[in-house]
């Protein structure tokens, strides 16, 4: 089930008997537990799985209440319960503070769980919080093991990320619904600043709003402190239209900031290769760029796929590939005994530009 999918059926008060929250991505979380307090009128209860047994959590929603018929009860700390196969396993996980000591197979047995589905308890949600871990990544195959481990739940809301494209829509919504003036590439420059997590886009929405006036992409620098890849992005669009004189100025910005010089060229090495690529497949467009790659399956959106068709038309394909010999240079410059990071940068944006 998906967080939209939950929502909608909290309108119509529809509410389940248990439920597995699972995955790590907060805003929609927030989202539907604030529609299961407002729709359900409920106050809620919290018991944490990492101090109390399972078998105790159930023997808790199998009891009535003396002082209400109706209960909404949220288990945190979900993949507390999960049994540890092996002492490698707890010292893979021992900086998780979960109330079970290293090295010994710990736990709880699902059983009491599976029986309580038979036949929970009228008028109590239980709902049971396993928000640890991603879908992606490292993460992958705990998430799938909790998603095992409490298999017996038919219920699952899955919070996972949003992609960039879906980050943008739901930020652009939530700018209208704080009366954030943002322009586009603003948007766009936050959501990549930010990785697309919207739950922390959301607390700098409230922030700007109070900012009293339209945001621009070169204002997030200064207003957002985690935004300092925006002007990373600009020192990538500066030298992707061989502008010496602005790339050398943005590089002095990122000084001032303490930004780390050699992420900068990371970026910058992305953006040669790409553009050699639409270079080489002739794409003439942003729109021709971003269908391209998307079709190859590696994400583009469209002020990405716009710097890319710059970069791709302000360099020829000698150029590109000198660029990137020049990458490989500056990078090994970067590894090795040298005066500093930005006098190789800027010797690097000299040759680049000249």
């Amino acid at each position: 089930m998906t967080p939209l999918q939950f929502l909608s059926r909290a309108k119509k008060k529809e509410f389940p008997s248990v439920c597995l929250f699972l995955g790590s991505e907060s805003y929609n979380r927030r989202r539907c537990k604030e529609a299961l307090l407002v729709e359900s009128r409920l106050e809620p209860e919290y018991i944490d799985a990492a101090e109390t047994p399972l078998a105790a959590i159930i023997d808790d929603a199998r009891a009535l209440s003396l002082f209400a018929t109706e209960r909404l009860i949220y288990v945190t700390n979900a993949e507390a319960a999960m049994p540890r196969s092996s002492r490698a396993a707890a010292a893979a996980e021992v900086e998780e503070d979960t109330g079970i000591d290293e090295g010994t197979s710990g736990g709880s047995d699902p059983t009491p769980l599976e029986a309580y589905m038979k036949s929970p308890t009228p008028g109590v949600i239980l709902i049971i919080e396993a928000t640890r871990y991603d879908f992606e990544g490292d993460d992958k195959a705990k998430n799938e093991r909790a998603r095992k481990f409490y298999g017996a739940v038919d219920e699952v809301v899955e919070f996972k990320r949003f992609a960039p494209d879906d980050a943008r829509t739901e930020v652009d919504r939530i700018a209208r619904a704080r009366r954030v003036q943002m322009e586009p590439a603003a948007i766009d420059a936050l959501v990549e600043a930010l990785a697309a997590d919207v739950g922390r886009i959301e607390v700098e929405l409230e922030k700007l709003s109070l900012y009293g006036k339209p945001v621009r992409a070169e204002d997030l620098s200064l207003l957002v402190p985690d935004a300092r890849q925006s002007t990373i992005f600009a020192l990538v669009n500066a030298l992707g239209q061989r502008n010496r004189a602005k790339s050398l100025e943005v590089l002095d910005a990122l000084v001032r900031e303490g930004e780390y010089l050699p992420l900068a060229l990371t970026f910058l090495a992305t953006q040669f290769r790409m553009a050699l690529v639409a270079k080489e497949a002739n794409l003439r467009s942003a729109m021709q760029v971003q269908g391209h790659f998307q079709k190859q399956g590696v994400p583009m959106w469209g002020s990405r796929a716009e710097q890319v068709s710059v970069t791709a038309n302000k360099f020829s394909k000698t150029q590109l590939e000198r660029g990137l010999h020049l990458i490989f240079e500056t990078d090994r410059d970067l590894r090795s005994a040298r005066p500093d990071d930005r006098t190789v940068i800027e010797n690097f944006v000299v040759k680049l530009c000249g």
